[in-house]
């Protein structure tokens, strides 16, 4: 492994790193390797810039910006706790094509982005609506998600369409432990998002662009 994913994975085993999985055995597939699947999606592998929203402890960002030293990759995370030890796991890792940004996703105010990458943040539309205005046309939205209802498979859609954004793909990740159900939701911006979008910090989650709801009888 490299040394650099070694120093993540102590970073990680720290009590103060924002995780659960702190075990660096553990941390070796419920972070690095989750992380690593999102290098299977040509547009990362290509990107020359890239933000991660809600970077918490770094993931997938600090793996993808290990992997990829040549692509600029900001992290955006709005806790300052959080953006503390970003900041400090980055100086430590000598990572010199990563930047933290200590904002909400909603109130980031630079791109465009090749890619936006989000990891248990938040439901379809919500990272459809945050990631849309951060993109150019053409990049795309990478997703971490695990299993997803109908329901916010539809919002997703819905919001997608209305923000600029298409589907591509829904990849399944090659099976690893901990992987189970775990897929990659890939939208590509296919067109100028609306103004208005982001709308102000917290309205993306309230009250997400939602489609007619599924009848449960169907």
């Amino acid at each position: 492994m490299k040394p650099r994913i070694d120093g993540l994975l102590a970073a990680l085993a720290d009590p103060s790193a924002p995780t659960s999985v702190h075990d660096p055995r553990e941390a070796e597939n419920v972070h690095i390797a989750d992380s690593l699947s999102g290098l299977e999606i040509a547009a990362v592998r290509e990107a020359g810039r890239i933000a991660d929203l809600g970077a918490g402890a770094g993931l997938p960002g600090l793996v993808l910006a290990i992997e990829r030293p040549e692509a600029e990759v900001v992290l955006v995370e709005s806790v300052g706790k959080k953006c503390a030890w970003l900041e400090r796991t980055v100086e430590a890792l000598g990572l010199e094509n990563v930047r933290v940004a200590c904002a909400r996703a909603e109130e980031v105010d630079e791109g465009p982005f090749d890619v936006v990458t989000a990891r248990a943040l938040g439901a379809l539309p919500v990272l459809c609506e945050y990631a849309a205005p951060l993109l150019r046309e053409g990049g795309a939205l990478v997703a971490w998600k695990g299993a997803v209802a109908l329901q916010e498979e539809a919002d997703g859609l819905h919001a997608a369409a209305a923000l600029g954004l298409e589907r591509e793909e829904v990849r399944a990740v090659e099976p690893y432990r901990g992987s189970e159900r775990r897929t990659l939701h890939v939208f590509r911006k296919v067109a100028p998002t609306p103004a208005g979008y982001p709308r102000r910090a917290g309205m993306a989650a309230k009250r997400p662009l939602a489609a007619p709801a599924i009848r449960s009888d169907r």
